[in-house]
């Protein structure tokens, strides 16, 4: 919760110890709502393969199209480029911070949709055949449009966060398209300042793990044709909610 992400180098872990480590810092999730896990043994675990269009090179904040995004991420380096393929981290809570207080006044009232369908209502229609993984205890079948706070409280410190993301925000609900666009362009603008943002170079047995109600990633695709294939797994979360509810 302080640090918002940490990375542990020289690991030796495998699918199996993955999930074990997961499993002492939280309840786990399936591998993601809509794409299955790396096999039958694994369900848990998500592979990101650049083979397989496995990229995940546009800011984001873990699977906000659900009701309940994951509380956190736990990813390690399982084949690497070499070089590139980076991944950065940008701290929502200090970009909230660092807004001028009559924007902070603005954020806190408002409100924007998460929609799934924009990245993976396609994968979930075609290749899982319209039945996705169970996730908070049913099988997904369609990728319902979310609503969450903009400004996102953390619920165990109550700081604010801004909590809105280009790979999976819509748009701001209650104004106009032109005034969503405004908004969200100077919150992504904001939020990837970079004195907001680590970047980690991976290394074989690199292991990294963050806070998702207080974080956005991205992992730059500047890596060719080489192949780079990274285990994710994902710790069951809570409902986002913002200022109002907090008052």
């Amino acid at each position: 919760m302080e640090r918002k992400v940490l990375f542990f180098r020289d690991q030796d872990l495998d699918p199996d110890t993955q999930i074990g480590l997961g499993r002492r810092l939280g309840e786990l999730t399936a591998s993601h709502p809509v794409v299955g896990g790396v096999d039958d043994d694994h369900p848990e675990i998500c592979a990101l393969d650049s083979a397989d269009n496995g990229f995940a090179d546009v800011w984001h904040t873990d699977v906000t199209f659900m009701p309940r995004p994951p509380l956190g991420s736990i990813l390690r380096a399982v084949v690497l480029p070499p070089s590139g393929g980076d991944t950065t981290w940008a701290d929502s809570q200090i970009a909230y911070e660092s807004l001028a207080e009559p924007v902070q006044r603005l954020v806190d009232q408002l409100s924007a949709v998460h929609d799934g369908n924009r990245e993976f209502g396609y994968y979930l229609a075609q290749r899982r055949g319209g039945k996705g993984s169970v996730w908070d205890g049913e099988v997904v079948t369609r990728l319902d449009p979310v609503e969450h706070p903009v400004a996102r409280v953390h619920p165990e410190t109550g700081r604010k966060g801004i909590f809105v993301n280009s790979g999976f925000t819509s748009h701001i609900v209650g104004v106009s398209e032109a005034e969503s666009r405004g908004i969200l362009d100077l919150l992504y603008a904001h939020l990837t300042k970079p004195e907001h943002l680590v970047r980690h170079r991976w290394r074989p047995g690199d292991v990294a793990t963050w806070d998702n109600r207080s974080t956005a990633h991205y992992a730059n695709r500047d890596y060719g044709t080489a192949h780079r294939v990274m285990h994710r797994i994902t710790l069951r979360g809570d409902r986002p909610y913002g200022p109002a509810a907090q008052r």
